[in-house]
């Protein structure tokens, strides 16, 4: 029986500008998402019985509501001839609703992993295809690049970026998303900029204001990273993170954290692990 063992990284954004919403409740955005060298790890068996079985599913989560599972699901119907279906095991090391991309990268896995396996021969432009689907930020994870996003965080340009060292941080709390877009105190009319005037450093996170607002442990969060390196929020959060020239520099401060705040050390890439795990990229 064939097993594939995938690294599932994650990423942070390094900044975030709402230019806009669309009719359809969706937010016009500009952000450059960073991966990290840091993440989950998804293994997927072949199984010829067309049957998907999640070896430890999320607790609290409905099985259909499972991005892995959702992801597997919508690969089934290109497998020729024969039923495909697949042994799914996923270790968890990424918080749930960090701003940090977890699901989206478990989902991106398992889309490139079971292209593979199952022998379909997607491409990665129609696996990004499906991957919107399941959620705006799951593109950059199958794409594997680094990238600055527009248009609701799926239009991405590849850019390279200084592999900094980052402390992330994850306070006690769970960010709703769907809260902080539908806020009516979130700012969403930001001018865009162009990718010069990030990297010039005139940036920031259009959400980090309200997150502060409206959730005291973050903004707690933040004020201790600030003693270290400039702190942003991480999407719509509850990650908070800052970059540091060194990895020695950046485990001691994350060595440091409140007790009650969880936290990691992971270095930012340009190409995803996941591509070298497939053999995607030489």
């Amino acid at each position: 029986m064939q097993t594939l063992s995938l690294p599932c990284p994650a990423k942070i954004n390094l900044f975030l500008k709402i230019t806009g919403r669309r009719d359809d409740g969706y937010h016009e955005l500009q952000t450059l998402f960073q991966l990290l060298d840091y993440g989950d790890t998804l293994q997927l068996s072949h199984r010829d019985d067309g049957e998907l079985a999640l070896i430890n599913a999320l607790s609290g989560v409905n099985i259909e509501d499972n991005l892995v599972f959702r992801a597997a699901r919508k690969l089934q119907p290109f497998a020729r001839d024969i039923p495909c279906g697949a042994n799914i095991t996923l270790e968890k090391r990424l918080p749930m609703g960090g701003g940090i991309g977890g699901g989206s990268s478990d989902a991106a896995s398992t889309l490139l992993g079971l292209n593979q396996l199952w022998q379909l021969d997607l491409s990665v432009n129609q696996l990004a295809e499906i991957g919107l689907e399941l959620g705006a930020d799951v593109p950059v994870f199958v794409r594997g690049k680094t990238a600055w996003a527009e248009g609701i965080g799926e239009i991405l340009t590849p850019v390279e970026t200084q592999e900094l060292w980052y402390v992330v941080l994850k306070p006690d709390c769970h960010v709703s998303t769907a809260e902080i877009f539908c806020h009516e105190q979130l700012t969403r009319h930001d001018s865009p900029i162009k990718i010069a005037t990030f990297l010039e450093g005139g940036t920031g996170n259009s959400c980090e204001p309200l997150v502060r607002k409206l959730y005291p442990k973050i903004d707690k969060a933040l004020i201790w990273l600030e003693q270290f390196s400039p702190a942003k929020l991480t999407g719509t959060g509850a990650c908070v993170f800052a970059s540091f020239e060194d990895q020695i520099t950046a485990e001691t401060v994350c060595a440091q954290r409140p007790t009650e705040i969880d936290g990691f050390v992971a270095r930012g890439i340009n190409t995803s692990p996941l591509h070298r795990a497939l053999g995607l990229i030489k």
